[in-house]
């Protein structure tokens, strides 16, 4: 194909792609199958993917947009309780679906140990693209969805190694080092990244807090450059390089950057692209005239087992110790979703060409199709039954941010939803810090200078002006009156006074 027929031929994947998912969203499908079904379409008609390695690179790439663009979603404030949880599920929690999938594998189905040990590598980890997509749209408790993203975006890393490992062993090539070693190499791996992404992540946001950049679109551009920045130097320092952009990301997003309204929109844009060019991908690499009843129906037992015993076993093993409640330890099991991740995977002992790798990939395929088709549109009505409802607490406030570099002054656009509290409230009840001055109100797309006794409505769009040093005590101001109202600053301050 020519550069011109390539551009012909990916705007017409996006656009057919973007249809797809508007109709998932009517349907209640995820936009992932339907991605993965139009791939599958193109791979029908003779448009196919042969190379298994080049699609295990691009698979990984993909990846780092796609937790970056989760990371850079993703609240500081709503995680950091439930990052042990998170933790643990992306480390004892994989490695007791491994063991017990693998031993499901070779009692029941016959399986020879190599290759039970790399199909329970292989579907152990749950996919960030899957979760971030489906979880976001429901109003779940910001705990149970800090678990399920933080695990998502944490259990990529060890996987890696194991599947890489398992691998090895199938080609009958045993890891020098026992399981005991491995399992360290894995432990430091993973905590070198994090360490090296919250490095990553503090020093771009020093340097971006800064500097005033000479275009707005020049902040989500760098910012995603840094991220990336942090993948690639966690992998030449052989450490984890998508457990650096995870946290990177997640610090960068909460870093009160400028413009961070902006770098969210084309994050998003980026991750949406990612998604989209990873799901055709895979669904052109799959063959579906090599699928027999037999690969359909060892596919259906391994994600039967797997989702209904494993699952709930090892979100048990890991969460019981915290007293999480067992309303959500159910819902995270069931929420804990299978997509790209493991199908990229499965790549690896294709690329190497390791013995049942094409029988293994198919597999896999139809477990992630079928479940995901399964657990994610019944999401809703499992969080109604279990009782897992989100917080009732009053929206939160939208701050966007843009520096006026000679004033050393940032001024602020305050978007006001639905359901604040800062609603009725008066710009002198807000107790702004001094050179602090809500400049303009705008109300229905007309614009009102206010005065003192101008009360805040729902829809307004506030254009404050604060000095640079202010900036992140005004924000904080406005976020606590938008969720407790114009008594919140004086209840925090005797907080802290008692």
């Amino acid at each position: 194909m020519s550069l011109d027929d390539m551009l012909l031929f990916g705007a017409a994947v996006v656009v057919a792609a973007a249809l797809a998912a508007r109709l998932g969203s009517r349907l209640g499908l995820p936009s992932l199958l339907l991605f993965l079904g139009l791939g599958i379409a193109l791979e029908v008609v003779g448009v196919r993917m042969t190379d298994a390695g080049l699609a295990h690179a691009l698979g990984f790439a993909a990846l780092v947009f796609i937790l970056a663009e989760g990371g850079l979603t993703t609240r500081w404030v709503d995680i950091r309780g439930s990052l042990t949880v998170a933790g643990l599920l992306a480390t004892v929690g994989v490695g007791t679906s491994i063991g017990l999938v693998a031993l499901f594998c070779h009692r029941a189905l016959g399986i020879d140990w190599p290759n039970a040990v790399l199909i329970g590598a292989i579907t152990a980890p749950t996919d960030s693209a899957a979760v971030f997509s489906v979880l976001r749209g429901l109003p779940l408790p910001a705990r149970v969805r800090a678990v399920l993203e933080g695990e998502s975006g944490l259990n990529d890393a060890p996987i890696v190694l194991l599947v890489a490992a398992a691998t090895a062993w199938s080609l009958g090539e045993l890891p020098e080092a026992g399981p005991a070693a491995l399992a360290g190499t894995i432990i430091l791996e993973l905590a070198g990244g994090i360490a090296f992404g919250a490095v990553i992540g503090y020093l771009g946001v020093r340097l971006l807090r800064s500097v005033a950049l000479p275009a707005s679109g020049l902040y989500p551009l760098t910012i995603m450059a840094v991220v990336v920045l942090a993948y690639g130097l966690g992998v030449v320092a052989h450490v984890s390089g998508f457990a650096a952009v995870y946290v990177a990301a997640v610090l960068l997003g909460n870093g009160h950057l400028p413009h961070r309204n902006a770098t969210r929109s084309f994050a998003e844009g980026v991750g949406w692209i990612a998604q989209i060019g990873l799901f055709v991908m895979l669904g052109m690499l799959a063959s579906p005239e090599r699928l027999t009843w037999r690969m359909v129906g060892e596919g259906l037992l391994i994600g039967t087992v797997l989702t209904f015993v494993v699952r709930p076993i090892s979100v048990a093993v890991c969460a019981t110790w915290f007293k999480v409640p067992w309303r959500e330890q159910a819902f995270i099991a069931w929420a804990g979703l299978r997509g790209a991740v493991p199908i990229i995977m499965a790549t690896v002992p294709l690329a190497a060409g390791a013995p049942g790798a094409e029988t293994i990939f198919e597999e896999v395929l139809v477990f992630v199709v079928v479940f995901t088709l399964l657990q994610a549109p019944s999401l809703p009505w499992v969080a109604r039954v279990l009782g897992i409802t989100g917080d009732d607490s009053g929206a939160d406030i939208e701050v966007e941010v843009a520096p006026l570099d000679r004033a050393q002054a940032d001024f602020m656009t305050i978007r006001v939803p639905e359901a604040s509290r800062l609603h009725g409230v008066t710009i002198k009840e807000l107790g702004l810090p001094k050179f602090t001055v809500v400049a303009v109100i705008m109300r229905d797309g007309r614009p009102i200078s206010p005065v003192p006794l101008d009360r805040i409505c729902e829809g307004d769009e506030l254009m404050v002006v604060v000095p640079a040093r202010q900036r992140d005590a005004v924000e904080h101001l406005f976020g606590a009156i938008g969720r407790g109202g114009r008594l919140a600053r004086w209840a925090e301050e005797w907080d802290d006074g008692d």
